[in-house]
């Protein structure tokens, strides 16, 4: 059998993590398409055994850029729901992310995961009547969340009232990321979450 490809195309030979904290996270198991059905839906952190690719797919789907009644984010904007969008986008970002750096653009995104993940962050504690932050780590399953989340928001706040595509913007916001390059909305989130954390300690 031949080797297996994301897209028919990008090799998950030589791919590697080196933050040693989201090592376990990151699941980098080969596959051609990166729709995985959520079969990981019922069982407790089975996202973490979903494809890196296909968490980037369904972030796609829900930027989370508007708030709603609460707080809570609502789930409307670009891709609501429609995976296959979200797939098509992702692919072409590859695509330019390949033509922009002439790297793997599985490689180039495990580095911008790396790089934008906050390592601290705070928390509200209530003691007697009297609410303050508290500085804590943040756990690594958190950690490529949030990193994910930054990336598909930076990408969608630079596509907003703007001719260039969310493919161009998207591969833009992930090779800025990986290169720790403070342009990218993700590492601005990331040192802004950190320096918070730090005057809460």
């Amino acid at each position: 059998m031949s080797e297996i490809k994301l897209f028919g195309k990008w090799s998950y030979e030589g791919i590697e993590v080196s933050d040693p904290g989201l090592k376990r996270y990151i699941c980098l198991k080969p596959v051609f398409l990166p729709h995985t059905g959520g079969r990981h839906e019922h069982k407790k952190f089975g996202k973490a055994e979903v494809p890196v690719v296909e968490r980037l797919i369904n972030k796609l789907m829900n930027p989370g850029l508007s708030k709603g009644k609460g707080g809570k984010v609502l789930k409307h904007g670009r891709c609501g729901g429609k995976k296959h969008k979200a797939y098509n986008i992702v692919k072409a970002a590859f695509e330019i992310i390949h033509l922009k750096t002439g790297e793997n653009p599985i490689q180039v995104l495990i580095r911008a995961i790396e790089n934008a993940a906050p390592r601290e962050e705070t928390t509200t504690v209530s003691y007697g009547g009297i609410r303050y932050h508290l500085a804590v780590d943040v756990a690594p399953q958190r950690r490529v969340d949030l990193a994910l989340r930054f990336i598909v928001q930076g990408a969608a706040r630079a596509t907003f009232n703007n001719p260039k595509p969310i493919e161009e913007c998207l591969a833009d916001e992930i090779i800025l990321a990986s290169r720790n390059d403070p342009k990218s909305h993700a590492i601005r989130r990331k040192e802004e979450i950190e320096r918070i954390a730090l005057s809460a300690r």
